[in-house]
C-alpha cells in the first residue's frame, strides 16, 4: 500500500466562504435590500465558521475511514490527513482529490452558513458537497491501468 497526504488550508477555505456568501448577497440585493448584510459572511461570524469547520473535518474524516491512517485535529488551523491507497493509485491525481476535497469544505461551510443566512440556497449546496465528497472518493479509488512488464521500459 501507499500512503498520500492531503492538506486544506482553512484561512483559503474562509477566503473562498467568504467571496462566495458576500457575492450570493450582492447579487439578491437587486430584489431584497439587506440581502447583502444578511447573508454575507464577516470577521465576527469566525467562531461560528470555525464550528462549522470542524464538523466538516469530522465529515471528511468519516467519508474517507476506509483509507483513514490519521489527520490533524479539527481544531487545528489547517486540515492535513494522510490516506493509505492502492500501490495501483496514479498519484498524478492527488493535486486533483486535493482540489475536489477543498471544494468540499468550500461547499459544505457554504452550506451550513445558509441553514441561517440563504435557507433557499441550503439545500442546494449540501447535495453539491456531497457529490464533491464523492468524488474525492472516485478519485481515490482508481487505480492505474496495468501495464505488462514486457512493456515496461
Amino acid at each position: 500500500m501507499e500512503t498520500i497526504t492531503l492538506n486544506i488550508k482553512r484561512s483559503d477555505v474562509y477566503t473562498e466562504v467568504d467571496k462566495t456568501t458576500d457575492y450570493t448577497g450582492a447579487k439578491l440585493n437587486q430584489s431584497d435590500d439587506g440581502a447583502r448584510d444578511r447573508i454575507a459572511a464577516t470577521e465576527e461570524d469566525l467562531k461560528t465558521l470555525s464550528r462549522f469547520w470542524e464538523e466538516t473535518c469530522a465529515v471528511a474524516n468519516e467519508r474517507l475511514k476506509e483509507m483513514f491512517i490519521g489527520s490533524s485535529l479539527p481544531s487545528a488551523e489547517d486540515y492535513s490527513v494522510t490516506l493509505q491507497v492502492s500501490v495501483a493509485f496514479d498519484k498524478e491525481l492527488t493535486p486533483s482529490v486535493e482540489a475536489s476535497l477543498r471544494s468540499f469544505f468550500i461547499v459544505s461551510i457554504t452550506g451550513k452558513w445558509y441553514v441561517f443566512a440563504n435557507k433557499v440556497e441550503a439545500k442546494e449546496y449540501f447535495t453539491e458537497a456531497g457529490e464533491l465528497i464523492e468524488d474525492v472518493r472516485r478519485k481515490l479509488y482508481s487505480r492505474k491501468r496495468p501495464v505488462s512488464p514486457r512493456r515496461k521500459q
